[in-house]
């Protein structure tokens, strides 16, 4: 089915939703001229409720849109995001578009603040991690005139176009890994969950893969931050001392995962054969480590570029029509040398 060209809500919009005049909002949401606090938070409440975003070019450009590209992400603290905003610029790189970063830290609220920012400035379109997003940053994206494309998860209902993987399923994936080779007593440790939607839908995968053949998570810890070195050894070392019995510890990051393999190798402890190891996200980091901790390869890169040739689609005079605009990838499951007991048969 065709869909209805996209118009981004003007002054009229706002005006009709909350009954006053359009030069009355303009007034309001430029922040200019006496208007009562009544009547100021009437006009706020009804330009949030609809996603309204006030436009800051001005003149003859005022209806046009500029070549910037949103790309909004969580976080550029660790080894993930870079990569994605590598295959956003490797499509974007010999066109007019350029790409515009924004970091949000997992928070809700920061992530309607850089959204409306760089909305205000009528990009060609906006790249945005993640499915869950607040109320007033879904009525901004349904509602901004230009292509949206959620990226990193599938897991959910896009409000425009997406691309990801199914983190359940990598995370179901894992478990059958993990319990293929023989492994019973199972430890996890990742990041709070309410911070990272898509490591806890991981972990909801994973404890629904062990459920199936009657096994339960024995032990988990979480944390909070930038995932590290440091906070993986110091988390391995505390989750053991609890649990010794443990026989397998399944990371939400390769970080954290790389931190519980060193401290391992330190204590001298067989690895795969007393406990395995593996981690998510297969990141180049890896390649150092001196044994090959077992990882998911996420897509990152693929779905940086898969993102970007949506936007610049959108942009051509003569869109593909038959361009795919919800892809989902397969991601790759590693064994390295931290999974594979080489049990005799």
């Amino acid at each position: 089915m065709t869909q209805p060209p996209k118009r981004p809500l003007t002054l009229r919009d706002v005006s009709d939703a909350c009954g006053v005049s359009e030069m009355t909002v303009s007034r309001v949401l430029r922040k200019r001229g006496d208007v009562s606090e009544a009547t100021r938070r009437r006009v706020l409440a009804a330009a949030k409720e609809l996603g309204y975003v006030p436009n800051q070019i001005a003149g003859s450009l005022a209806s046009q849109r500029v070549n910037l590209v949103a790309v909004i992400i969580p976080s550029l603290s660790n080894m993930v995001f870079p990569e994605v905003l590598n295959g956003v610029n490797q499509v974007l790189e010999d066109t007019p578009l350029q790409p515009v970063v924004g970091v949000t830290d997992y928070m809700p609220e920061k992530e309607e603040r850089v959204l409306y920012e760089m909305l205000s400035w009528r990009p060609s379109g906006v790249i945005i991690a993640g499915l869950e997003h607040s109320d007033a940053t879904r009525a901004m994206l349904k509602n901004a005139g230009i292509p949206v494309v959620e990226i990193m998860d599938v897991d959910g209902r896009p409000i425009d176009a997406m691309v990801g993987i199914s983190h359940r399923r990598a995370g179901q994936e894992m478990a059958k890994a993990i319990l293929k080779e023989g492994y019973e007593h199972i430890g996890f440790m990742g990041t709070k969950m309410p911070l990272d939607h898509r490591a806890r839908k991981r972990f909801e995968g994973f404890t629904e893969g062990l459920a199936k053949a009657g096994i339960e998570i024995e032990d988990r810890a979480f944390y909070s931050g930038g995932s590290a070195l440091a906070k993986g050894r110091e988390m391995t070392q505390d989750m053991l001392e609890r649990s010794p019995e443990l026989d397998f510890l399944y990371y939400s990051n390769d970080m954290i995962g790389a931190g519980g393999l060193l401290y391992l190798i330190d204590q001298g402890i067989d690895i795969p054969g007393q406990i395995g190891l593996a981690g998510f996200n297969n990141v180049e980091l890896l390649q150092g480590l001196p044994r090959q901790l077992a990882t998911m390869d996420a897509c990152r890169l693929e779905i940086g570029q898969a993102a970007a040739r949506i936007i610049l689609n959108d942009t051509l005079d003569e869109p593909d029509p038959d361009l795919q605009t919800q892809i989902t990838l397969t991601p790759t499951l590693s064994l390295g040398d931290t999974l594979r007991r080489n049990r005799k048969v």
